[in-house]
């Protein structure tokens, strides 16, 4: 019996490490509150591609085009590594004169960040025009972490706890929630880090 829990144990702690050995964006902590923290993060490259699904779904197929995309499924043949996280938003349509923003009903974006070596330059093109490649801008966000699972509910839950706690602060959020999944499927749940971004006005 002792030997099957120190097996267990043994193949958990080598998910963990694997896992935070995993390229992530850069960012730097600006100040850490009691339930939350505000990060600047550099900009960075990712892949995108935007699903009509419900929540779950989405975020679903999401992954499967995206996956297909760094395991060669591009102009160059080229397997590109997986970083984390895997970050979910609400789709938006953006207008020009003037700009206006609308929810795509049941639409999401999912994307991946891409290793810090690939630029716009040097990332291969993708075979299916579903998935787009392109720079995301520096930004300063409000930052909750939680473990568990990855359910909507979840998500609700800790979205309001980070919106009351930027409230609290007298902080003014000037954007969209982002949700960021930094484990494999196959990490147990309560090992699971997961994050809810909200973009903060710096101004």
């Amino acid at each position: 019996m002792w030997r099957t829990v120190l097996l267990s144990v043994a193949v958990v702690l080598s998910l963990t490490q694997d896992a935070n050995a995993i390229e992530e964006p850069k960012f730097k902590v600006v100040h850490t509150y009691a339930d939350f923290e505000v990060r600047d993060y550099a900009p960075y490259v990712v892949a995108e591609t935007v699903v009509s699904a419900d929540f779950a779904d989405a975020g679903n197929e999401g992954f499967r085009r995206l996956f297909d995309y760094i395991s060669g499924r591009n102009t160059q043949r080229t397997s590109i590594a997986m970083s984390a996280p895997v970050i979910q938003s609400e789709h938006k349509i953006e207008m020009t004169a003037p700009v206006i923003q609308a929810t795509s009903p049941g639409g999401f974006t999912i994307q991946f960040v891409m290793p810090a070596k690939w630029t716009l330059a040097t990332l291969p093109l993708p075979d299916d025009n579903r998935v787009h490649v392109r720079e995301v801008r520096p930004a300063r966000f409000a930052v909750i972490r939680y473990s568990g699972f990855w359910t909507e509910e979840r998500y609700k839950m800790n979205l309001a706890n980070l919106r009351r706690a930027i409230l609290r602060e007298h902080l003014t959020a000037d954007g969209d929630p982002i949700w960021a999944r930094y484990d494999p499927p196959f990490m147990p749940w309560f090992l699971r880090r997961n994050e809810i971004l909200i973009p903060l006005r710096t101004q």
